[in-house]
């Protein structure tokens, strides 16, 4: 099969194979993964996402370093091609997506039928690929740790991310005054056509004066939840918008830069402050990110949350979507798709 694998931690924007110094090897013949319990799934995987902390990991600068070679992704969407004997959830030819720590960026990936979740009719694979990491990494955060309510002011930093655009449409799912700061006209734009109730192009306009005037027109007092994916000076002065016991979620640090909260503000302003990492859910409570899963997916059949599909490349051109990431050219999502191939029926 065709996978992508890291050989050498480094920047993943060379092109596989170009060179030494490419850190990605473009391998046609990788043995396809067996089955490996009764309960085991095969999927032929047709779309896998890319994601912020996917980039990180081939650099060497996330907080999970997996032994090398290994081959990256996380989140995923396919048809089951495969099944061992014990299965009892799925069938050959079901679509299905789920989540792992490593291995989607590849043709097929094996799973116990306990990790995988029915993608209902009528939802497009490619949108649910996209669907586990950003926006269960958002609902997780604002449905089960903020309760996030309706009428609360909601801020979302680089909203026009994978994650920041999850936050957006999961904010006006819950009934939330949504205020979503991004750079660019264009990125502005579109999230105004989302029904954002106040954007912010950080290019062209300063988020204290721009937010303060929103909220005055509203009269709103100021901001109940702050989801921040961006860090650094932006973190510092979007905490001059809170309100007293605003609560403030952690999202990561596409800035490169990890913002200090001071602890004496949050004293005398209540604030509580959520560290969110996503993927340690599956350790600790597992529960919760499947209930999380199974309610987004739903959302998704009823057309309540839709997934903006910003860049779409094959495997070969995986350096190209780390650069689109990179870069931060993608408004939404960036997708690894395969080609459909035939379903081969087979047992363990």
């Amino acid at each position: 099969m065709e996978a992508l694998l890291v050989r050498k931690l480094g920047d993943p924007t060379l092109p596989p194979n170009a060179s030494e110094n490419s850190s990605l090897d473009l391998s046609t013949s990788h043995p396809i993964p067996n089955l490996e319990s009764p309960t085991s799934v095969r999927v032929r995987i047709k779309a896998t996402s890319l994601n912020f902390a996917n980039y990180l990991q081939v650099l060497g600068k996330y907080q999970e370093k997996p032994p090398l070679p290994f081959i990256p992704g996380s989140d995923y969407s396919g048809v089951v091609e495969a099944v061992g004997p014990n299965v009892t959830k799925f069938k050959i030819g079901d679509h299905v997506c789920s989540f792992v720590a490593l291995g989607s960026f590849a043709q097929f990936i094996v799973a116990d039928e306990s990790d995988l979740f029915q993608v209902p009719d009528g939802c497009d694979l490619v949108a649910a690929g996209a669907l586990p990491v950003a926006y269960g990494t958002s609902h997780v955060a604002l449905v089960h740790r903020a309760q996030l309510r309706p009428k609360q002011v909601l801020l979302v930093l680089g909203a026009a991310g994978g994650v920041g655009l999850s936050a957006v449409q999961i904010g006006k799912v819950c009934g939330a005054t949504v205020i979503a700061v991004a750079r660019g006209n264009e990125k502005v734009q579109f999230l105004k056509s989302l029904g954002v109730d106040h954007a912010v192009d950080l290019s062209s306009a300063n988020v204290i004066e721009s937010v303060k005037g929103f909220l005055k027109s509203r009269k709103l007092k100021g901001v109940d939840v702050l989801y921040d994916p961006v860090g650094g000076k932006l973190t510092k002065d979007s905490l001059k918008l809170l309100n007293w016991g605003a609560q403030i979620l952690v999202i990561g640090f596409a800035s490169g830069e990890v913002p200090v909260i001071p602890a004496n503000i949050a004293l005398v302003k209540n604030w509580t402050i959520h560290g969110l990492y996503w993927g340690s859910y599956k350790i600790h409570q597992p529960n919760v990110l499947g209930d999380s899963l199974k309610e987004l997916l739903s959302w998704l059949s009823k057309g309540l949350i839709t997934v903006n599909i910003s860049h779409t490349f094959s495997l070969a051109e995986a350096h190209l979507a780390f650069t689109a990431l990179k870069d931060r050219r993608a408004i939404g999502k960036v997708m690894i798709t395969f080609d459909d191939g035939k379903i081969v029926k087979s047992k363990l």
